[in-house]
């Protein structure tokens, strides 16, 4: 059954993008809007909290972008911090008044606004940057409900199988009673469809819902129902950790699929160093290495994955360091110059491969390019800002205190994850 729903309510990532942009008879503008006030009493800014090495709001925007279906991409918010992020991701910024900035402002209202300061805007696709687990996929299967089945609006559900009980008053001895079941005939979880639930995902509807009835679900309405591993909710603290680990497992990294890493750049100053030199009273220069950094490339080399560390002429570690540093980790150490991409491209390009095959760890405004182009990029947490907005995955340690170890656990997740993923379809595949 869950496969036969897994058929029938989502297509391939592939199929999705297969297609640049969703086929319309009309020109409707179609407009992405995530919502992002910067007063959050549960999680300060948890709009752009790092969730798995990516700002939340990230997560629902690279799916937004990558789908192709918009004619326009929003965050509105009241915030500088959360605009400087939002830009940085591609997004535009609407930035919203205090009237609708307040702790009890309805989406409704902000959504509203926006329309009165865009009004080429036909329909308006909300999605919230709390569902971290979004697809491009589900963005376009939910879409084409307004745009190709005319629906006037539509909004993200799960399927749930819980059982519900009224609740009493404690001390009124009123005695409570089922919503959903009768408890003599109580049914087996296979046995029960469950109920739809909204899940918070998304909600998309037409430009005169909006403005006419004043909510999001109106007209000819209809749900589009997703799966419960990709529907994941955070509110509080507690919820952090739990989401960190789906979207790890079910979340979306882009269009580049990174299972198929060949090869490994890592800086050793600022990444697998703390960038620090130590001399002894003879003057011999040391550096210190973590030992869990050192594990997690072996670690890399066992899955087939080549290693090579990187230096350049400013790093003033001994050439006698390095070469123990290359025979303790059993890979190559290369020169780079002040561009390291015009010296690791010929070393792609020998190696037969193509830069999404490529992971790179860098730390300085140096390696933005390489960051940008490779297909799975890092920088530790004390990595400068410009470096950070061009990495895909920003870790929580430091350079030599464990991130080049967490980043590389990081791409064996991603590997193990596209494993079983082929697999699943190849069941999927064979049951349907």
């Amino acid at each position: 059954m869950a496969s036969a729903r897994r058929r029938n309510n989502e297509t391939s990532l592939d199929e999705c993008q297969s297609s640049s942009k969703l086929p319309r008879n009309d020109k409707s503008h179609i407009a992405a809007l995530i919502l992002a006030r910067g007063g959050s009493k549960g999680i300060p800014l948890k709009n752009i909290k790092m969730l798995a090495g990516v700002p939340l709001i990230g997560w629902v925007l690279r799916a937004a972008m990558d789908s192709g279906m918009f004619d326009s991409v929003w965050v509105s918010t009241d915030h500088d911090k959360i605009e400087e992020v939002a830009k940085a991701w591609g997004a535009q910024v609407h930035r919203r008044s205090p009237k609708v900035s307040r702790e009890f402002s309805s989406s409704v209202e902000t959504i509203q606004e926006f329309l009165e300061d865009h009004k080429e805007v036909d329909i308006v696709c909300h999605f919230q940057a709390t569902s971290p687990c979004l697809h491009p996929f589900h963005v376009k299967e939910a879409l084409e409900k307004i745009t190709l089945h005319g629906y006037d609006s539509v909004f993200a559900v799960v399927r749930r199988h819980q059982f519900r009980w009224k609740e009493v008053e404690k001390g009124s001895g009123e005695q409570t009673v089922p919503f959903n079941l009768e408890p003599a005939k109580r049914p087996r979880r296979q046995d029960w469809p469950g109920e739809l639930c909204e899940n918070g995902s998304f909600y998309f509807a037409k430009k005169e819902i909006i403005e006419k009835e004043g909510h999001l679900q109106g007209g000819k309405l209809t749900y589009y129902e997703m799966l419960p591993e990709y529907s994941v909710d955070i509110d509080v603290d507690i919820d952090w950790p739990v989401a960190e680990q789906r979207v790890l497992r079910y979340g979306y990294f882009g269009k580049v699929t990174p299972e198929v890493v060949r090869l490994m750049f890592c800086n050793i100053s600022g990444c697998l160093t703390d960038g620090k030199i130590f001399m002894s009273v003879s003057g011999e220069a040391m550096v210190s290495v973590n030992t869990r950094d050192t594990t997690g490339l072996r670690m890399l080399q066992e899955e087939q994955v080549e290693v090579i560390l990187l230096t350049t002429d400013k790093d003033p570690i001994d050439p006698a360091l390095l070469q123990k540093l290359e025979d303790r980790i059993m890979c190559k150490v290369e020169k780079v110059g002040k561009e390291p991409l015009n010296d690791l491209k010929s070393i792609v390009e020998k190696k037969k491969l193509e830069w999404k095959d490529v992971a790179f760890m860098g730390f300085d405004q140096a390696d933005v390019k390489c960051l940008n182009l490779a297909g799975l990029s890092a920088v530790p947490d004390d990595a400068p800002a410009v470096a950070k907005k061009a990495a895909k995955y920003i870790c929580r340690r430091a350079g030599g205190s464990g991130a080049v170890r967490e980043f590389t656990e990081h791409i064996l997740l991603q590997k193990q994850m596209a494993k079983s993923q082929r697999e699943q379809d190849r069941i999927d595949r064979h049951n349907f």
